[in-house]
């Protein structure tokens, strides 16, 4: 697994100017085109989302009074903090925040290569074999593994699809301990239940949305 906080992570400034994006990570590394993508973006003022055919997308919001994502006659809808939403990437969209800058998580999935669910879950996860994924810690601590430091809010972990998943799974350390869960499924892989946290909130069935 890999850790990671958001701010060491580069950021890179949008061409329109109204935000920045920190790659949290992409596979294949270093390929023209992803099969998956996680970063966290900071939208700072009202503008255009570029789209990305033939890319599913999973969007929550981290922080910040929420965003609205609209394509006149296709799509609108008002995200919320912690509230995962999924739409193709394909949409023209235009955002308008709703009470100044906010912060999201960003998942992107090449379309019958991979799909996504994000759950916003407090207790362990147990990843499955096979998938990869990204661990986003929203409140109280969290560790992976039985090693190395616990990651706080704004920090997390991720992993490639041939990664060994740790021992314990990720386990909340914390009482009132919240997280989003990506779970990134590849085409030839089930999402068997057994490795879904009981009792998590589930907020996106999949990437994939009419």
């Amino acid at each position: 697994m890999h850790r990671y906080d958001v701010e060491t992570l580069t950021a890179g400034r949008w061409r329109n100017g109204g935000g920045a994006t920190r790659e949290i990570a992409c596979r294949p590394a270093g390929a023209e085109e992803f099969g998956w993508r996680a970063s966290v973006a900071d939208i700072e003022r009202d503008g255009p989302f570029s789209a990305f055919p033939g890319v599913d997308r999973a969007f929550t919001v981290l922080s910040g009074d929420g965003v609205r994502l609209t394509a006149p006659g296709a799509f609108d809808r008002t995200v919320r903090a912690e509230e995962p939403l999924a739409f193709p990437g394909d949409l023209e969209l235009t955002a308008a925040l709703r009470g100044g800058a906010c912060r999201v998580l960003n998942l992107m999935v090449r379309r019958g290569r991979w799909t996504v669910r994000v759950d916003r879950v407090t207790g362990p996860v147990v990843p499955p074999g096979g998938h990869a994924g990204v661990l986003h810690v929203l409140w109280g601590r969290w560790r992976a593994g039985e090693e190395g430091p616990a990651a706080t809010a704004g920090q997390g972990v991720w992993w490639d699809a041939g990664d060994g998943a740790p021992g314990r799974g990720i386990v909340p350390l914390s009482p009132g301990a919240v997280a989003l869960w990506a779970d990134l499924v590849p085409p030839d892989r089930g999402r068997p239940a057994a490795g879904r946290q009981a009792g998590s909130a589930s907020m996106v069935s999949s990437t994939r949305s009419t």
